[in-house]
């Protein structure tokens, strides 16, 4: 197929034409990875203390106390992906992957409505991590793979009502995490399960992060490893 444009069609549309008519949702994945599995490279840790370091292929984060929640992030922001990784839960430790977040150098003031039609609003202080997190839950309430919006709304999706999602995790062992975001869409599967289904247009980009929660108790771990993306368009 052969296309045609006017000569004063600016370059920044046509290119964007291209792209929408060459790039379906339904075309194959290609998930490249952003942990090269020996350095944390692309990498830098926000929040609090706990520690990182690469072992074996994997990030593994480990809990320090008195600290505040601590986050190993990307260097770039992401907006549409499918993000793909596995990830094997400390057995009383909180944790969760970061998406669409930031952490700005100037408080930022956020407003929304509840679901009573309220308007609300928060201020997020400097430089604090805040935005999307996919949750890993290894308490009895298992409600990993569900929408937790740190640092401002508190949850968007839980798993309440998601019994078979709830079975998926697996407990002291890998378990796979899928998320798929698009424009206002944020879906999440655990081992194959769809778990959350969230719309929310809050926030449209930001970088991914690694979660180690806050605890009183040193030496708690968490690992995440084979950590791919692909972005869409």
């Amino acid at each position: 197929m052969r296309f045609s444009f006017p000569k004063y069609l600016p370059l920044s549309l046509i290119l964007c034409g291209l792209l929408f008519t060459s790039s379906p949702l339904t075309a194959e994945e290609k998930l490249t990875p952003i942990f090269d599995g020996k350095t944390l490279e692309g990498w830098v840790q926000k929040g609090g203390k706990a520690k990182y370091h690469v072992e074996d292929g994997q990030i593994v984060g480990t809990s320090v106390t008195g600290t505040p929640n601590s986050f190993m992030t990307t260097k770039k922001h992401y907006a549409n992906f499918i993000l793909e990784l596995e990830f094997l839960p400390d057995a009383v430790l909180n944790s969760g992957v970061q998406i669409r977040s930031n952490a700005y150098d100037e408080p930022k003031t956020y407003t929304w409505k509840d679901e009573n039609g309220k308007e609300k609003s928060r201020i997020v202080p400097a430089r604090k991590v805040h935005g999307y997190q996919v949750e890993i839950d290894p308490s009895n309430r298992a409600w990993t793979a569900g929408i937790y919006d740190e640092s401002r709304r508190g949850w968007l999706n839980n798993l309440k009502e998601n019994e078979p999602a709830r079975k998926a995790f697996k407990k002291g062992e890998w378990n796979h995490l899928r998320v798929v975001a698009n424009g206002d869409s944020i879906k999440t599967y655990l081992n194959g399960v769809l778990a959350a289904d969230l719309k929310d247009d809050m926030t449209s980009c930001g970088f991914i992060g690694l979660q180690v929660h806050n605890f009183k108790e040193n030496g708690h771990q968490i690992r995440w490893k084979n950590i791919r993306i692909q972005e869409l368009p």
